[in-house]
């Protein structure tokens, strides 16, 4: 008898994925796409299923929402089993009609110039068209149209957009620009005439003007020759938000670019009273009430600049030859101590005053020759004007801060001179004066575009905290680094609560007293506690925990990346793309990484990211400078840093290029990727869990020994001999 053998199974074959694809007015036809298939095939393939000729001018392109580009051999592998592409004429194609439109200069109907441009902008966000046009001379045409003056209106609009998106990709360098196009682009930025209509117009000519001046190499005199910044401070008071986040941007790219002295000239204008206005006004204060990220990225940058203006004071040792800065010490001990005699008292007085004793009474370390405590950078020359500053602005509250130190026992008092060359140098350091503005940071503080002199007036209130929480202290001479590192919590912790003037940071400070801040770090430290101790039981408890807790961290890193995070996008250069942004969610299953475009406010739903990446295809993690994006990203402040990249197994597939908006999320995603890949978690969230997670899970362990009496050996007790025999009986007679 014989037995009929089991039909064997179709194997299914991982190249081959089943899709759907639609043209207009057609039908759609329901495919297998086969990776390995050259895609002229297939395009030939269903041009012959809806009876199409010319198979060379059809092309694929993604159908979702956020991805329309073409289907190209690099990113075809992003098809996956029920992808949906749409057949439609080729970038070739679409750019040559467009340049037969766009050369038809003699057409008197201009609607089909404005139409050819509208779609020029929308076909341009693609980089395959975009190579394909530019390599027609297409780009050259743009520039011309724009530059001798051919488009008004929508066209304009249009072109200018087009330009801007072509740009955009990096494949032309921005210094084949010419004056001409230059002075043109200016001048729609200067026409306040602007109709609503244009709107597009003045967005577009300030995204260009911004990108030539950081990316073109000697262009930036003949932008800042045409473009005035009255005209750029008028710009910000328009109510369309993305003309005013672009006028902020040419303002800060001028900023940046700009030499020493030129930067004090443009310093000079944002901080009058009638710039700061129109910020809080129309910006930071509006009825909304929100600042969108790009924007808030732009006032911190302004804001950093505008500091950074004091880093030449901070590093400028006093000479001993300045005679201005020597009157200006003698001025701090009259303000303190003549301030009657000033205008117009017994100079002879004055001249036989005791001064060395008046200057170990303003707290000078060296009170024969106080210049002295100025020659140590930082701060350097900026402590003596913020002295200066305090003295002359604020006379009453500078008499009773010295006053009341002169009448204090010395083991008591607070040293004003000493004092303030400390808190100016802290100062410096939480601002981070000198540093260049961070590519990621969002954070910038509105009270400091409430007065002339922030960091002056910050000074101002700061050296008044440091000495109501000297007395708070009790604290002598030996206690200063203890007094500066209360001061340093107060300033931080009340700068960190957004307070919207100095009125409001004062009463912040108030609250901020030494027993409230002692009574933060105790409950702080009691919640961070580390269990540091060296007892073998201890330490072998510890390992016996902590794979327990590994997992825990491990779990806790795959869930933050099921929930997803918005990224800002990145060239392959290492260039941020300004206010575009992208999306990845791990799936709940932890096998697929789905990844899409988004805006900067959405939180896309998984059903929502078109585009799918098996880890299982995931070849390597690099971060830092070894990421491929990162190669070319030079002077970039902290941006490799934050930047790790997925290397894939199959050339065919593009490697994903990251970088996280700060530390935080840098580390929960590289913990997570390395959790997927089966290594080891390194960074330093990872660690400061552990050793959390783990100091808690001992505590609770060691409950039942606390309170009792129970005292934990640093070793455990010798094990007994073992007994001569063990015949043990009890005798109960």
């Amino acid at each position: 008898m014989s037995l009929n053998k089991p039909e064997k199974m179709p194997s299914l074959d991982a190249n081959v994925v089943k899709i759907a694809v639609e043209m207009e007015s057609e039908n759609p036809q329901l495919k297998e796409f086969n990776q390995k298939i050259p895609l002229t095939n297939i395009i030939q393939d269903l041009c012959s299923g809806w009876d199409l000729s010319d198979p060379e001018q059809y092309a694929l392109k993604f159908s979702e929402k956020t991805n329309q580009n073409y289907v190209t051999e690099k990113n075809r592998n992003e098809i996956k089993n029920g992808s949906v592409l749409r057949l439609a004429f080729s970038p070739s194609k679409i750019a040559y009609d467009i340049l037969q439109t766009l050369h038809s200069e003699g057409s008197d109907d201009k609607t089909e110039r404005t139409s050819a441009l509208q779609k020029l902008a929308e076909c341009s966000i693609d980089i395959t068209f975009a190579l394909e046009f530019i390599n027609k001379q297409g780009l050259a045409l743009i520039i011309s149209l724009i530059e001798r003056g051919k488009c008004q209106g929508a066209m304009l609009a249009n072109a200018l957009a087009s330009f801007v998106e072509l740009m955009d990709h990096g494949i032309v360098s921005w210094d084949i620009l010419e004056t001409p196009f230059i002075n043109m682009v200016a001048s729609y930025v200067n026409n306040q005439t602007s109709r609503p209509q244009e709107a597009k117009v003045v967005q577009s000519s300030l995204s260009i003007l911004e990108s030539i001046v950081l990316n073109s190499s000697a262009k930036y005199g003949q932008v800042e020759k045409e473009v005035g910044f009255p005209n750029l401070v008028l710009r910000l008071e328009n109510q369309n938000p993305i003309i005013q986040q672009n006028a902020l941007s040419l303002i800060n790219a001028l900023f940046l670019k700009a030499d020493p002295a030129k930067r004090k000239i443009i310093a000079s204008t944002l901080c009058t009273k009638q710039v700061r206005n129109v910020i809080l006004q129309n910006i930071i204060q509006t009825s909304s009430g929100e600042v969108g990220s790009e924007m808030a990225h732009q006032l911190y940058v302004m804001q950093t600049l505008c500091f950074g203006l004091l880093e030449e004071r901070m590093n400028t040792k006093m000479d001993p030859q300045d005679q201005d800065a020597h009157e200006k010490i003698k001025e701090l001990r009259k303000i303190a101590f003549e301030l009657d005699t000033i205008s117009g008292g017994d100079a002879n007085r004055r001249q036989l005053s005791p001064f060395t004793k008046d200057y170990k009474k303003l707290g000078f370390k060296y009170d024969i020759n106080p210049a002295l405590d100025f020659t140590e950078t930082p701060p350097g020359m900026l402590a003596l004007d913020c002295m200066v500053y305090f003295a002359r602005n604020h006379v009453d509250a500078y008499t009773k801060v010295v006053l009341e130190n002169s009448c204090r026992a010395d083991e008591h008092e607070c040293p004003f001179g000493r004092s303030s060359v400390e808190l100016v140098r802290l100062l410096c350091n939480v601002l981070r004066i000198g540093e260049l503005p961070s590519e990621q940071t969002t954070t910038y503080h509105q009270i400091f575009f409430s007065h002339d002199h922030p960091f002056h007036e910050l000074y101002c209130v700061c050296i008044v905290l440091l000495n109501k929480t000297w007395k708070e202290m009790r604290a002598t001479t030996e206690d200063f680094v203890k007094v500066l590192s209360v001061v340093r919590e107060q300033i931080t912790r009340a700068l960190g609560s957004q307070p919207a003037n100095l009125e409001k940071l004062r009463q912040k400070l108030s609250t901020l007293t030494y027993s409230e801040i002692t009574n933060l770090w105790q409950q702080e430290r009691t919640s961070r506690e580390q269990w540091e101790s060296h007892a073998r039981p201890i330490v072998q408890l510890k390992e016996l925990v902590t794979p327990e807790i590994v997992q825990l961290i491990k779990k806790q890193r795959l869930n933050y990346m099921v929930d997803g995070t918005r990224f800002t996008k990145y060239s392959p250069r290492g260039q941020r793309v300004k206010d575009k942004f992208w999306f990845v969610r791990l799936s709940q299953n932890h096998k697929v990484l789905h990844y899409g475009d988004c805006d900067d406010k959405s939180v896309p739903t998984i059903e929502e990211l078109p585009n799918k990446l098996g880890v299982v295809d995931i070849k390597a993690l690099l971060t830092g400078k070894d990421c491929p994006h990162m190669k070319d990203a030079k002077g970039r402040k902290s941006t490799h840093q934050l930047a790790f990249s997925l290397t894939l197994d199959s050339v065919e597939i593009t490697p994903l290029y990251f970088v996280a908006p700060d530390e935080m999320v840098y580390d929960y995603w590289v913990d997570g990727i390395n959790a997927l890949l089966g290594n080891k978690m390194t960074s330093k969230e990872a660690e400061n869990d552990l050793e959390t997670l783990l100091s808690m899970e001992i505590k609770l362990r060691l409950l039942d020994a606390e309170g009792v009496g129970v005292d934990i050996p640093q070793d455990p007790p010798p094990v007994p001999a073992d007994p001569l025999n063990y015949e043990f009986c009890y005798d109960f007679k």
